[in-house]
């Protein structure tokens, strides 16, 4: 004979598994980063297009100014470096919800092989446009 799940068993369970959820979402978004001060640093997402060998990297990156965005070429990966302010530092707001994150990140995109050279980048519609051309 079966046992009948109990209400609170189920409740368990889906309590488990927000957390576990949550968890995940919080190691998606944050790391520690590998600085002397260990500030709390997050990673945007990232889509990589190629034609004809040439590539068009956008990063998203919303609420971040142009003059915030340093962009490092290494070999074989491209380096973007930004901060994003939070709106409403220093106000007496109550924190309700808190999804988008916020400091200083650092993403470094892996490209295909070979060599590229930066043909321009401009940040557009909260989009960091990153043009790369390959070279032979």
């Amino acid at each position: 004979m079966s046992r009948k799940p109990l209400p609170a068993d189920f409740m368990w369970s889906e309590a488990l598994d927000l957390f576990e959820r949550a968890e995940r979402m919080h190691r998606h978004f944050f790391r520690l980063a590998s600085t002397p001060l260990a500030e709390a640093s997050w990673e945007p997402p990232v889509d990589v297009f190629e034609a004809d060998g040439d590539l068009l990297v956008v990063v998203a990156l919303p609420g971040v100014t142009a003059e915030d965005v340093e962009v490092h070429a290494e070999p074989g990966a491209v380096v973007v470096r930004a901060y994003r302010p939070q709106p409403l530092v220093g106000t007496r707001h109550a924190v309700r919800q808190l999804e988008i994150p916020y400091g200083r990140f650092e993403r470094r995109i892996t490209l295909p092989p070979g060599r590229y050279e930066a043909l321009a980048h401009e940040l557009s519609h909260g989009c960091l446009l990153l043009r790369l051309s390959r070279n032979g």
